[in-house]
């Protein structure tokens, strides 16, 4: 279902319009104002717009048009006109319009260049979508380590990736559990498929709910059109649930019966939605004890676990410190455009005695702050925050002066 934005000062072409869009199982929003509908395109953003070209006040389709497009670059416009001249809908055509018809028109025909329009949309923003996470090659080689505990995750991901098998990765936070995501999914067959995540601690029951699974319209207050939950959003691709050990209970229940079921129902709705989806979840915090305590479903753990993935703290693999370095000094280069910074060899000694309590988040961030503060191209241990520097393990007296490009 999508929401279509329907203008014309005609009101009884409004209701003509808007009744063949209920008939086509599409939420029409009516409008019979140019300028109305400006005021409310942005908060409403629909999928769809059609407009008449030519209105009695102020603002005219072509004004609608160029609204959508700064606005809503991705949302088609099927542009109305009853004059027999083609001027206005060629410079509508000009201006982005996706299409345009004239009246009287079909009830078919109209009904095709909606779908048509609508077609269009989906296949832009999949390929979009695609570009763009294909471009950031999600794959082997975004996660960075040569030690033995990272060369047994990258084994366990190429036998489990192509397959359906649920999988719960376990770890601390900032160790890098949803680039192990992304790339159990870009290296299965659903890669061209789309990956959706959601953080299951960050929005409240209610919502994670509506987020999840989708709702129907007035199903609670502020639901003003009907939604897609992100289960359906990843139809055929990967759904990654992150602290899937914050979701309350009964949304657990909702869950397993979702996965065991393999459809769901929006909040408020009584049809039921096949779905197609993996899934692959991650937890911060032991599940066992919550399990005991109660508050986690034993069910759903070993339904959400059937292959357990569990990623090292960086403590456990030191080695992979100046690799990491390295990387993450290149990525700051190129985010910024400059040319890479080097580091002094006692300020990479530092670093990998320091336990990195917030793992290889922390370690990125300090490198960021480093690359900020360095003067003359060269990292030094000064330029790391402090209680970095105080744990690391070495004596700041002993400084180096030779520095070490790294990479």
């Amino acid at each position: 279902m999508a929401s279509i934005l329907i203008i014309d000062d005609d009101p009884a072409m409004v209701g003509i319009i808007s009744e063949l869009a209920k008939e086509l199982g599409h939420d029409p929003v009516p409008c019979n104002s140019g300028q109305k509908a400006i005021e409310i395109l942005p908060s409403l953003a629909p999928q769809l717009v059609i407009s008449d070209i030519r209105m009695d006040k102020t603002k005219r389709g072509l004004d609608v048009l160029r609204e959508c497009q700064k606005s809503l670059p991705d949302t088609p416009v099927i542009i109305v006109t009853g004059y027999p001249d083609a001027e206005d809908a060629v410079e509508a055509m000009k201006l982005g319009a996706q299409d345009y018809i004239r009246k009287p028109f079909k009830i078919d025909e109209l009904k095709l260049r909606i779908q048509h329009a609508l077609d269009h949309r989906n296949t832009v923003r999949e390929n979009v979508y695609l570009k763009k996470e294909l471009k950031e090659r999600y794959r082997f080689e975004s996660i960075i380590g040569t030690g033995t505990k990272m060369q047994e995750i990258y084994n366990l991901i190429a036998k489990v990736a192509d397959t359906d098998s649920t999988i719960m990765i376990l770890g601390e936070s900032g160790t890098g559990k949803e680039l192990v995501a992304r790339a159990l999914h870009f290296n299965s067959s659903r890669q061209h498929q789309p990956f959706v995540a959601i953080n299951c601690s960050a929005l409240p029951e209610n919502l994670l709910e509506s987020e999840l699974f989708g709702h129907k319209k007035g199903s609670f207050t502020g639901a003003v059109q009907d939604k897609m939950g992100l289960f359906e959003e990843a139809q055929q691709g990967t759904i990654f649930l992150d602290e899937i050990n914050s979701m309350p209970l009964q949304l657990q229940t909702k869950l397993l019966r979702v996965l065991q079921e393999r459809q769901l129902r929006r909040v408020g709705d009584t049809r039921t939605i096949p779905i197609n989806v993996r899934v692959l979840a991650a937890t911060n915090e032991p599940l066992y004890e919550k399990i005991k305590a109660g508050t986690f479903r034993e069910d759903l753990y070993y339904r959400l676990a059937v292959i357990p993935l569990e990623i090292p703290p960086l403590r456990e693999r030191t080695d992979d410190i100046p690799l990491l370095v390295n990387h993450f000094i290149h990525k700051n280069a190129h985010q910024t455009g400059a040319e890479p910074k080097k580091i002094e060899p006692l300020a990479v000694d530092s670093l990998s005695h320091y336990h990195w309590p917030g793992n290889v988040r922390e370690l990125e961030n300090a490198i960021e702050r480093a690359c900020a503060l360095c003067e003359e191209g060269i990292i030094k241990l000064s330029d790391f925050p402090p209680h970095v520097i105080q744990r690391g393990g070495s004596d700041s007296s002993s400084a180096r002066t030779a520095s070490l490009p790294v990479g």
